[in-house]
């Protein structure tokens, strides 16, 4: 009988273990887990709906960079939301072509010059202030690796818009003066911006994907163009 009943008590003592054990293991610990709160971003850039008469050349890219704070679900911690705020970049580049930024016209004016004396590069830079958020998706939060993803929207005010020229050649391509010239006006631009966002990836590495829902440049005031980039995320913290 004694020995039954200590057989008894040494399974139950047994069961409550294992049970307990199981138990650990279906909850994720997040003590300790990486919140992705920096994302730095390097991607090309292009315009969609870009006319072909903008003789557009070079790496045009796209340097972006976001604090987030991100919130896990506590029905299911593989999802979580994300906010946060940053500056994003885009740098546009055109060959041997006047971009009038500060001219007085009621559109901003690209102009070939290819046939005259031009600058042999023309860099457009627009850089805003962004809210970003994040509907987030990791196979495995209580780590920050294995597979993730993320679906969003940036908004955007305009901080600066300007030009960058430089190399000042003939219509031959023969150098004339070796110098920079930079022009800024923001006249011609929307100053707030809308852009949906994807990422996908691996642990701290993701590739991304942006398209800008709003117009570049007021209605009538330069070319229907949308900018999108894909590129690389880095993200840590």
């Amino acid at each position: 009988m004694k020995k039954s009943l200590l057989l008894s008590v040494c399974l139950i003592f047994a069961t409550a273990i294992f049970a307990q054990d199981t138990t650990r293991k279906t909850i994720i610990d997040l003590s300790n887990r990486p919140k992705d709160h920096l994302l730095v971003q390097f991607g090309i850039t292009n315009w969609a709906g870009k006319p072909d008469s903008l003789n557009a050349g070079g790496f045009s890219r796209s340097i972006n960079a976001y604090f987030m704070f991100d919130f896990p679900f506590r029905t299911n911690p593989k999802l979580s939301m994300a906010v946060g705020l940053g500056v994003g970049t885009d740098n546009m580049l055109f060959k041997e072509t006047y971009i009038g930024i500060k001219d007085n016209t009621p559109a901003i004016v690209f102009t070939d010059q290819s046939d005259t004396n031009h600058f042999k590069k023309t860099k457009l830079v627009t850089a805003y202030l962004e809210a970003p958020v994040e509907f987030r998706f990791s196979a495995n939060p209580s780590t920050g690796e294995g597979f993730k993803m993320a679906f969003g929207v940036k908004v955007g005010t305009m901080l600066s818009a300007h030009t960058r020229s430089s190399t000042f050649q003939d219509k031959d391509d023969n150098l004339i003066n070796d110098y920079v010239m930079k022009e800024s006006s923001k006249r011609h631009f929307n100053k707030n911006r809308l852009v949906g966002t994807a990422r996908f990836g691996y642990g701290h590495f993701t590739v991304f994907g942006s398209y800008q829902i709003t117009q570049l440049f007021k209605d009538g005031s330069g070319p229907i163009v949308r900018p999108y980039t894909f590129g690389i995320t880095l993200s840590g913290l």
